[in-house]
């Protein structure tokens, strides 16, 4: 397949694309900034600049079997960066798999009462930006995971997505390794399986 990532220079992002090379996919890792793209060129992966907040330098996707986004909010970044990487792949026509934060939007009480107090607290004001870019992409008809806290560690053996409404309510705040993360976000991208909505990865 030919998948592009979105904020491939990121630590999800890079971790996909290492992922995707493994499985034998051919990959566009859509960065803002090529110089800081990580992926060796002995990896063979194509980069491409993608500015979400310039729609004049955002590349045509057209020759994409699928797109997963793993951008966020950065420091640095104004308000409206995650609604116009969004925007800028809703317009784009093709699949995509949008990576979003458990504890925002409709799944703000989801992961539990201290996950969402945590969430308040750290994440504050970006929730209500989450939310949006999230609506934008479901409209469009993206598969959106709603991710836990992510950490680094191992591949967990037992690893899987639930849609949203079949979540069962933690009482410890939940936790994903960014590995796990990883795989199940390419493994819809390889399945389309999920379809249209919002899936929770757990491991």
């Amino acid at each position: 397949m030919r998948i592009a990532i979105l904020g491939a220079s990121g630590r999800t992002g890079g971790t996909l694309v290492d992922l995707a090379l493994d499985r034998g996919h051919e990959v566009v890792a859509l960065v803002r900034t090529p110089a800081r793209a990580t992926v060796p060129a002995s990896r063979q992966a194509e980069n491409r600049q993608a500015d979400v907040t310039d729609p004049n330098s955002f590349p045509d996707l057209s020759d994409m079997d699928v797109v997963v986004s793993a951008i966020g909010i950065s420091k640095g970044d104004g308000p409206g960066a995650l609604t116009a990487g969004a925007r800028r792949l809703a317009a784009a026509g093709v699949r995509t798999v949008w990576l979003g934060a458990l504890g925002s939007g409709v799944s703000s009480r989801s992961g539990g009462l201290i996950y969402a107090g945590v969430m308040r607290m750290f994440v504050g004001s970006e929730l209500r930006e989450k939310a949006e870019a999230d609506e934008i992409a479901l409209k469009a008809g993206a598969t959106v995971f709603h991710a836990p806290d992510v950490t680094d560690g191992p591949l967990s053996s037992t690893r899987r997505v639930v849609p949203l409404a079949d979540l069962r309510r933690p009482l410890l705040p939940p936790r994903i390794s960014r590995i796990t993360l990883a795989s199940l976000l390419l493994d819809e991208a390889e399945s389309g399986k999920q379809g249209n909505g919002i899936v929770v990865p757990l491991a």
